[in-house]
């Protein structure tokens, strides 16, 4: 068997250079280890920066997320009882889209379906060979059989876990990594939600955020000890918590009902450099991880397959290779300005077991800037919709 470009995952990442790369004419296999049923069951954040957008569009996965999207024009935070609104277009011009991450792996499967894509489920012991040759090739076992895939490219898009990056030798790879000594408890209900825009809240017993996914579905998360378990958590202990935190004004309109979906993830920033080996290119989570609150990861994700098909198309178009050559460069440039404004949000708007009252007052002093500091506001406007691609 023989294509292309081979690509490992089928997430989001993974579907979307397929789709960019098999609507110029480029053929792709798509190597998943799960089903496509248990990839759709995965609940992720939703919050979509504006070259996201476009890139859906271009790709032909954009018309549902334009009729059920939710464009939003600014986010609050809040602190010592004040809500602090950015105004996102009044800041910098820009807006971001509510659309959940289930959603838009979706419409790339079904974008993905129409155009005849070959995607393989259910592979075990993916491995990959022969980066450093003009002639790599990927083996994976499925129903007791070793297959194998010729390719001219392999794109590494399976995630975190994944064996792309672990097959960039030891002594070539260089690894960033900041664990913070706190997780996020999520909750998904079938209540409207608390308020229009993403509130962000920064309070004395922990960070809070009340989001949504549409207007019968919220997503609202508390910062907890890493050491808290799921079923430490019953629905009423959780909605007394995020009342707790936020505004009271908020808070005494917060719709709450029976979690359909709770769950505790750890925060980390993570770096892995370089992009590319060889044949090899990393995308997304099998580079790099974003703690949530700058609402990076899947963004992140879409712009490193940007600038890997733009490379992938002007090398198969024209033989130009200059793309390839550059990618982890210019990747990693955009990926490092997220990982600052994602640890510049976390540090700002959580309490660590180590702060001090002047920490604390850091805090404060970075809220009210953005309260009243319109430069503050763009700064932070621009980072939180997207620098540019």
């Amino acid at each position: 068997m023989r294509t292309q470009v081979a690509i490992i995952g089928g997430g989001p990442s993974g579907l979307l250079l397929s789709q960019l790369l098999n609507k110029a004419g480029i053929e792709t296999v798509v190597l998943e280890r799960q089903s496509r049923e248990h990839v759709l069951s995965r609940i992720r954040a939703g919050v979509l920066e504006r070259g996201t957008v476009d890139l859906l569009n271009q790709a032909g996965a954009g018309d549902r997320m334009a009729r059920e999207g939710h464009p939003h024009h600014g986010c609050y935070l809040s602190s010592d009882q004040q809500m602090i609104r950015v105004d996102f277009q009044e800041a910098c011009g820009q807006t971001v889209m509510v659309y959940g991450q289930t959603e838009v792996t979706r419409d790339l499967y079904e974008a993905q379906d129409a155009l005849g894509a070959t995607h393989i489920h259910g592979v075990e012991n993916v491995v990959l060979h022969d980066l450093k040759t003009d002639s790599p090739y990927v083996t994976w076992d499925k129903d007791g059989q070793t297959h194998r895939l010729d390719t001219d490219f392999i794109a590494g898009c399976d995630g975190f876990h994944g064996v792309s990056r672990r097959s960039i030798p030891d002594d070539v790879r260089r690894e960033y990594e900041k664990v913070y000594p706190f997780g996020w408890l999520g909750v998904l209900s079938e209540t409207p939600p608390v308020c229009d825009e993403l509130i962000y809240a920064n309070h004395p017993r922990g960070f809070a955020l009340a989001s949504m996914r549409n207007p019968m579905l919220s997503r609202y998360y508390i910062q907890v000890p890493l050491t808290d378990k799921v079923e430490d958590w019953s629905d009423e202990a959780f909605w007394a918590e995020l009342k707790a935190r936020l505004p009271t004004g908020v808070a005494a309109n917060l719709v709450t009902g029976p979690s359909i979906e709770k769950s505790i993830a750890p925060l980390r920033s993570f770096v892995s450099e370089p992009l590319r080996w060889g044949a090899l290119f990393l995308c997304g989570d099998a580079a790099h991880i974003v703690p949530p609150t700058g609402a990076k990861g899947l963004n992140l994700a879409t712009s490193d397959v940007h600038y890997l098909s733009q490379a992938l198309l002007a090398y198969y178009g024209t033989n130009d290779s200059s793309g390839l050559d550059g990618y982890s460069h210019q990747a990693l440039a955009r990926i490092w300005k997220a990982m600052r404004f994602s640890w510049s949000v976390t540090t700002m708007m959580h309490r660590f077991p180590e702060h001090s009252d002047y920490d604390q007052q850091m805090q404060r002093v970075e809220l009210d800037m953005l309260a009243t500091d319109p430069t503050a506001r763009k700064l932070f406007a621009q980072n939180y919709t997207g620098v540019p691609l």
